[in-house]
């Protein structure tokens, strides 16, 4: 009998135990997530309530440019700055902005919006705060975050209007390069035809006038050349991040050194860049294209792809010197970045004014399937 009792005794206190235990592990707090966490390192001491939205002036950097020009090896160099965190192309983003734009270009379409009380404000609000939860989510938290998906300047306009304080950083290179990467490489994009060299070097001319056009017309984007990023490159980011307001890191010309580090540069196992980026900052790839591109290509280059003539680079020269500056054009608007600055006494284009109606004819000759239907 009195083994019974013992027995039964220590099971009641075994089971005590058991939910002692079980009560305990489940107050214990759940693991913050990379929002709340960006919350709290940029907006205010722990003791303080945490904003249920991220706020409007976030002063996310987007980079962008046609795939293969150096958007990778640009994120990846400022993923390695202290300060900055970019992290790999989310894909969902392009998309959105596509879709965007198809809305405010379809009459019918806005219309129907505009009756059903969805309006501009109402989606530009929503799209913001889809973005903002992409970026922060999507990586770990930093001071500063940036956004990497190639296409997403196709509308670089719209996003600075709803994001008042992003600065945007375009890669451009020469575009037969660039066109020799992308089919060498077989990287591929809806509507190209990666059999023809005239056919996607008549598209690449078309998609980075569409992004060029709209980074010039605003103080706050910068044109950066790979080749004198590659050439160059503690010239070229420190002034990118003079641009962007970022002291300098000596981290960013040694990117390398931090890949797969805490708090250094991730890269993804399925973008095309990967393995290029893995290697020190170098020129290897500056000429690849010379002696690959049909004498009939090359002898009409300059009607094909105009836009090389208009960044600076000779359509008859192969390879031309890319030690040359860019022309005095090209950062027009950047060139007196100091004095537009506010700082300064400046201004910068004021887009919470513009409609979007007043800018969509910049979308307007860029297919939205290149968008999202890359690599």
């Amino acid at each position: 009998m009195r083994k019974r009792s013992s027995l039964l005794i220590g099971g009641a206190l075994l089971c005590s135990a058991m939910l002692l235990y079980l009560g305990m592990s489940g107050m214990e707090c759940p693991q913050k997530s990379h929002r709340h966490r960006w919350m709290e390192l940029n907006l205010g001491p722990f003791n303080q309530s945490l904003p249920e939205h991220f706020p409007e002036d976030t002063p996310i950097i987007f980079i962008g440019g046609f795939p293969r020009s150096g958007t990778t090896l640009m994120r990846v160099m400022l993923d390695a700055h202290s300060a900055v965190r970019c992290g790999e192309e989310t894909r969902v983003i392009p998309r959105l902005l596509s879709m965007r734009a198809t809305w405010s270009r379809s009459v019918k379409e806005r219309i129907r919006l505009d009756e059903a009380g969805v309006t501009d404000q109402v989606l530009d609000s929503a799209v913001r705060a889809f973005l903002l939860e992409v970026i922060v989510g999507h990586g770990e938290p930093a001071p500063r975050l940036c956004n990497k998906d190639p296409f997403a300047l196709k509308s670089l306009t719209y996003l600075a209007h709803i994001f008042p304080k992003a600065k945007f950083v375009l890669m451009l290179r020469d575009g037969r390069a660039t066109i020799h990467s992308v089919i060498s490489r077989k990287v591929t994009i809806s509507g190209f035809d990666l059999s023809s060299y005239r056919d996607c070097l008549t598209k690449w001319s078309s998609a980075v006038e569409t992004m060029f056009n709209q980074c010039q017309a605003t103080s706050r984007c910068l044109a950066v050349r790979y080749e004198q990023l590659v050439l160059h490159p503690e010239d070229e980011m420190r002034k990118l991040l003079r641009f962007l307001e970022l002291k300098w890191d000596e981290s960013v010309l040694h990117h390398e050194e931090l890949i797969g580090k805490a708090g250094g540069v991730s890269l993804s196992k399925v973008e095309r860049s990967t393995d290029q980026v893995m290697k020190p900052v170098n020129t290897d790839a500056l000429s690849k294209w010379v002696g690959n591109i049909p004498s009939d290509v090359l002898a009409d280059m300059a009607e094909i792809a105009p836009m090389l003539a208009r960044l600076g680079y000779d359509p008859h020269a192969n390879p031309p010197d890319y030690t040359r500056a860019p022309p005095p054009s090209f950062n027009r608007t950047q060139a007196s970045t100091d004095s537009n600055s506010p700082e300064q006494g400046g201004h910068f284009v004021n887009f919470s004014s513009l409609e979007l109606g007043k800018y969509e004819h910049l979308n307007s000759r860029f297919d939205e399937k290149l968008l999202y239907e890359c690599y």
